[in-house]
């Protein structure tokens, strides 16, 4: 057996390599213990005290931590191999991985926090009047996110020897294409930042834009994402629905009701003044139509009717409350236009006949 332990391969003993595997086993076991240690142990104790920022800084850091475990088990094993500098230095090779394997452990944990710091920026945004932070919230989110990823692989790179100088100069070269091809992408950013900050529309809101009609669910960096009232989700660049005309139905103060009630011919001028002022003061007393401005009168000699305009507004703007005071005005002239005794006219039309007499015989 010691003869086996001292037969080398590629300059490095049995024996090492077996030292070296029984340390990266035990290192992936007391990643393992460690794991068990932090939910049986550490977070019962975070969770003892009043606030949840230990509880949520001790997700952001468990994985990496896990890591760290890994990267020195394996740190070990490299020191116990002594890995050959010829032909080439593979011990140095090893030692960028292991530096590689940090940084991402670093970034991970990192990118992690972030979404601790967004817990507190979207409890921040909830305690102003504002909707402006409750848009930035998320970008400053994704932003952070993509600055911290980008940071990791340009160190990463850095510590396997290539200058971060090199890197971006050679981004460089190619940027004019990278402009052209991601154009679209940054026009969509800009986009975004339009809807944040001329605030068309917010989360929650009822909008209308061509033939997409429904309620905004999200408003991130490349599209703005509508929830259709057919419940289909529709994803609409920013670009694009920044320079579209779009309704915000969310927006109204009061919602308009307009209708046409025509009457037959045979309603003659005292009748006619008579339902008007009927219908002017059901609008004047009725609870759900606002007072601030109403109009209702005899319009139109229609090809069959005779038309009274009624132009009012709800104090309402649910659409189901409003539906519900539409149809009680609607049956209330539906009820005085009975007590009169008046018809409410359908498109009709009237031939009239001539026949020409005969001549008189012999003429």
């Amino acid at each position: 057996m010691d003869g086996l332990f001292d037969v080398e391969f590629l300059g490095i003993s049995m024996g090492r390599y077996a030292v070296a595997l029984g340390i990266v086993l035990f290192s992936m076991i007391a990643k393992k213990v460690f794991a068990h240690l932090f939910a049986r142990l550490i977070r019962p104790l975070a969770a003892r005290t009043k606030g949840d920022f230990d509880d949520q800084l001790l997700n952001c850091l468990q994985k990496p931590a896990e890591l760290i475990v890994l990267i020195v088990g394996l740190l070990i094993a490299i020191q116990v191999l002594q890995l050959p500098s010829e032909p080439f230095d593979v011990e140095k090779l090893a030692m960028s991985l292991l530096r590689a394997l940090s940084i991402m452990a670093a970034g991970w944990f990192l990118f992690n926090l972030v979404d601790l710091i967004d817990h507190y920026l979207k409890g921040w945004a909830a305690k102003t009047e504002s909707t402006l932070d409750d848009h930035l919230a998320p970008l400053i989110r994704k932003s952070l996110r993509i600055f911290i990823v980008i940071m990791a692989i340009l160190i990463i790179i850095q510590s396997f020897g290539y200058p971060v100088t090199g890197v971006l100069a050679s981004l460089g070269i190619g940027g004019l294409a990278f402009a052209l091809a991601a154009k679209d992408t940054v026009s969509n950013i800009f986009g975004s930042l339009m809807i944040i900050f001329d605030r068309p529309f917010q989360v929650g809101d009822w909008i209308q834009a061509g033939e997409m009609e429904g309620t905004v669910e999200e408003i991130g960096f490349r599209s703005t994402k509508i929830r259709t009232f057919a419940k289909t989700l529709i994803s609409v660049p920013n670009n694009m629905i920044a320079n579209m005309a779009l309704n915000n139905y969310s927006r109204m103060p009061k919602r308009r009701i307009k209708l046409t009630v025509g009457v037959t011919y045979d309603t003659n001028p005292a009748q006619m003044r008579e339902a008007v002022e009927r219908i002017r003061s059901l609008l004047k007393t009725h609870p759900a139509i606002d007072q601030e401005f109403w109009l209702v009168n005899f319009t139109d000699f229609a090809a069959s009717s005779l038309d009274i305009m009624v132009y009012c507004f709800t104090t309402t703007t649910v659409w189901g409350d409003y539906l519900d005071a539409r149809q009680d005005v609607c049956l209330q002239i539906m009820d005085i236009l009975e007590e009169m005794g008046l018809e409410i006219a359908f498109p009709s039309r009237t031939v009239y006949l001539q026949q020409d007499q005969e001549e008189p015989a012999g003429s």
